[in-house]
């Protein structure tokens, strides 16, 4: 019952050595109970997500614990647009005052950003896809590392195929939220397979609110700056973006760093 709730929810066929994040553990004198409260958590898509992902992924929430259907996670501030820099900063650590200080943050951010993007695309059995992406739903540790604290819209590849293929009359029919696919007038019919990606909408919704613009620091070169807004408004305004534009982002944002570090020397 607990792998067809697996399979159901996030369309993962997993054998039952895989769910030991799920179970509730040896028989004993309350393991109906137990099993009563974890029947209640399995019908949180977000529960199975966090479980299964459980010391796999330092760029979601680990599960502290549970009583009942109520579940307990890490406690972090979440990201919002009303913030200049998007994440709260005061509340990270070693976090200098000023322009410089926020740009060598926004920079470790935005390394952290791409780590999970190439940590959900590869490090699983298949992508996993977020379909609702904002500050919002992200938050940062005091270390500065990404963390998604609200997976309700990601989904694995073999349940985002089956969410995209629907009947449609048009390209606009295709979009579910941030993942889009493209309509085949043929046989009227979305394609299985997300055409955007999550660095896509990550240079869009993320990415562009600090680079748009220029830095509050007059240690990061002007030709750097406007070469880093160029490659972000590159992916971000491309459908299907070229696995080389994650190189380059990462290789302009390790340069920033060295310009900032360079300056601090």
């Amino acid at each position: 019952m607990v792998a067809g709730q697996v399979k159901n929810t996030l369309g993962l066929e997993l054998s039952n050595g895989s769910l030991g994040p799920l179970w509730p553990g040896r028989e004993g004198l309350h393991w109906r109970g137990q099993l009563a409260s974890s029947w209640a958590l399995l019908q949180q898509e977000e529960f199975i997500h966090l479980s299964l992902l459980q010391g796999l992924s330092r760029h979601v929430l680990p599960v502290l614990g549970s009583c009942g259907h109520f579940y307990a996670v890490e406690y972090l501030a979440a990201g919002s647009p009303q913030h200049r820099t998007l994440f709260p900063l005061d509340e990270a650590a070693d976090v200098p005052q000023g322009g410089q200080g926020q740009a060598k943050a926004i920079s470790d951010i935005a390394l952290s950003f791409l780590d999970m993007v190439n940590h959900f695309h590869s490090d699983f059995s298949h992508h996993l896809h977020l379909c609702d992406i904002k500050p919002e739903n992200f938050a940062i540790r005091r270390d500065l590392t990404v963390v998604a604290i609200d997976v309700d819209m990601a989904f694995f590849e073999p349940k985002m195929s089956e969410i995209l293929e629907q009947n449609c009359t048009g390209d606009e029919d295709c979009n579910f939220f941030d993942c889009f696919s493209k309509c085949d007038l043929r046989v009227n019919k979305c394609g299985a397979q997300r055409v955007n990606s999550n660095l896509q909408v990550i240079c869009d919704k993320i990415f562009r609110h600090w680079f748009s613009s220029p830095l509050e620091s007059s240690a990061i070169s002007l030709q750097l700056q406007r070469q880093l807004r160029g490659a972000v408004h590159e992916c971000a305004d491309s459908p299907r973006v070229a696995p080389s534009m994650f190189w380059k982002l990462r290789r302009l944002l390790q340069a920033m760093q060295r310009e900032l570090w360079g300056t601090e020397k």
